[in-house]
């Protein structure tokens, strides 16, 4: 299985993206895009990285160490060419209260861990549960983003040195003002021209690295008094190297790292799944959910022995990647070895990049991640899809992506049920032997079930009732039970009760209950998991 697996990934990295044109995948027109478009995210990870590891409260190459092993891993194996992976907040939001506990050591084994989770969950091919986030939680999401991501370039507002971060790039610090925050606010709108003006010009360079370029040689060439990546953090340092976690291997370091690994990991899952259905829906590929899970597990456990803080994919990156045109592995691996490279070798020079040429690239990757349409569709959609949408849009800024989105896919399937539940009726009509056919229409489940035994009327139904499943599907053991009620109901009542239209498995059990005739001659054979009743006894006293 393991050959199997690694064949997949080299044929995948081989042909990373099928649905470019055989002559174009390492055409030398193709390689320049994805190289330039690597750089420009390299650029990018830079500052985002560092603030991600204030935020944890860790050192910046913890930080950037992670950008550059989480990003190479993920582009080499992961699911979707094209997607960019490194430190981000989300995560960084959650290690915070451990660092502040247990230290930074306690950190990279929570990462070992959380990566052998995530591995877990790819083999177990958990990343199919994607499936069930609708697309109001989809468009939620994608709109909560786009604000956090607005959000957290407003600390590079503040005056270096003084900036602080709750997690969703708001907190103390002093504002810029006068000629400074001027010159900053000039230069951010210079850049998101440039990025807007480029690609009707020319597209040889991806419109964000030309964006950079030209307002860092102006800030440079004219010695503009402007906050740059230097006045962050030092990024200077040298080849990350094997470093074993240095805690206790015992069941106490087990239970202090379990809940953070466990959190940790499925944050991290669920960013980067839903971050595989965006990209996908640029590129125009489908699937790789499983193949993303073991990618990110197998990159957050080998970061976590590296003295990386872990990570998970950035959608923002991952929307300035495929922007720039960037369609294969190779921009993703060439991010990584870029930023690698600004460590040990470029860290004076890019130190001297203005924080605000990335800041107007993040603006313009907010403008184009936010789902504008979805303001024009609110009035549009039933109120429960515009509600989840507003939800999950909420609770993304003010608490976390994950929440957000397990509050959208609980608010959505109680909605779901709820509408199916008042879909449960019933047609009568009388046979000409005198008896009385409840036809019975909707699905039948935990929602319907009482609705479904008040439709009934044994005292005034004729001696022979028949109900008719024909238009209804038995979902649940919730259902059988309400089935079983109402039979009981007539058997008490000294009436004859007849099912029509179940499936073989459901009619079988009530019929070892000993007082119902079942009509099966036209029955489907659809299955229906009943065996929990039969063997617990749970349905007709067994």
């Amino acid at each position: 299985m393991a050959r199997a697996l690694l064949a997949n990934f080299a044929t995948r990295l081989a042909m990373p993206d099928l649905s470019l044109a055989p002559k174009d995948m390492l055409s030398p027109s193709r390689i320049r895009i994805e190289l330039l478009a690597g750089l420009t995210v390299a650029l990018a990870l830079v500052p985002e990285a560092v603030a991600f590891a204030f935020v944890a409260g860790v050192h910046p190459l913890v930080g950037l160490y992670a950008a550059f092993l989480v990003g190479l891993i993920t582009a080499l194996i992961g699911g979707r060419p094209g997607m960019i992976s490194g430190a981000t907040g989300a995560l960084a939001v959650v290690m915070v209260a451990l660092v502040a506990q247990h230290g930074v050591e306690y950190l990279f084994a929570t990462v070992v861990l959380m990566g052998i989770l995530q591995v877990i969950a790819g083999v177990m091919r958990w990343g199919k549960f994607i499936r069930l986030v609708p697309h109001p939680v989809m468009l939620g999401f994608v709109n909560g983003l786009a604000i956090v991501i607005f959000l957290a370039q407003l600390t590079q507002f503040k005056v270096p040195g003084t900036m602080e971060s709750n997690g969703h790039g708001m907190g103390g610090g002093e504002w810029l003002s006068g000629m400074p925050l001027y010159l900053m606010l000039g230069l951010t709108a210079l850049t998101m021209a440039i990025i807007w003006i480029m690609p009707r010009v020319t597209k040889v360079i991806p419109a964000p690295l030309a964006g950079i370029a030209v307002v860092a040689a102006l800030v440079i060439g004219f010695g503009l008094d402007v906050p740059r990546v230097g006045d962050l953090a030092s990024i200077q340092g040298g080849f990350p190297a094997l470093h074993i976690p240095m805690v206790p291997l015992n069941l106490e370091t087990l239970q202090i790292i379990l809940p953070y690994a466990v959190i940790l990991a499925a944050i991290g899952l669920i960013e980067s799944l839903l971050t595989l259905n965006l990209v996908g829906e640029i590129t125009g590929e489908r699937g790789g959910a499983s193949q993303e899970c073991i990618a990110q597990g197998v990159a957050n456990t080998v970061t976590g022995f590296f003295g990386g803080m872990g990570g998970c994919a950035m959608i923002g990156q991952s929307m300035i990647n495929v922007k720039s045109g960037a369609r294969t592995r190779i921009a993703g691996i060439s991010a990584a070895l870029f930023l690698l490279v600004f460590i040990l070798f470029a860290s004076p020079l890019i130190e001297l990049v203005p924080l605000a040429a990335l800041v107007g690239v993040m603006f313009m990757v907010v403008i184009g991640t936010f789902a504008w349409n979805s303001l024009t569709i609110l009035r549009r959609v039933p109120r429960i899809d515009a509600f989840v949408i507003l939800l999950v849009t909420v609770v993304t800024v003010m608490e976390d992506l994950a929440v957000a989105v397990v509050v959208g896919v609980i608010v959505s399937a109680l909605a779901y049920a709820w509408n199916n539940a008042r879909r449960i009726h019933a047609k009568t009509y009388e046979t000409p032997e005198g008896a009385r056919v409840y036809q019975v229409q909707g699905p039948l489940f935990f929602g319907s079930s009482d609705g479904f035994v008040e439709m009934f009327d044994p005292d005034a139904d004729p001696a022979t009732v028949i109900v008719d499943f024909a238009d209804s599907r038995v979902v649940d053991q919730s259902a059988l039970q309400a089935i079983e009620a109402v039979a009981g109901k007539y058997e008490a009542a000294g009436k004859r009760i007849q099912l029509r239209h179940l499936s073989r498995d459901c009619h079988n059990l009530l019929t070892k209950a000993g007082h119902l005739m079942v009509d099966s001659d036209d029955d489907p054979d659809y299955a229906l998991a009943v065996n929990y009743g039969v063997r617990t006894g749970i349905l007709g006293g067994h």
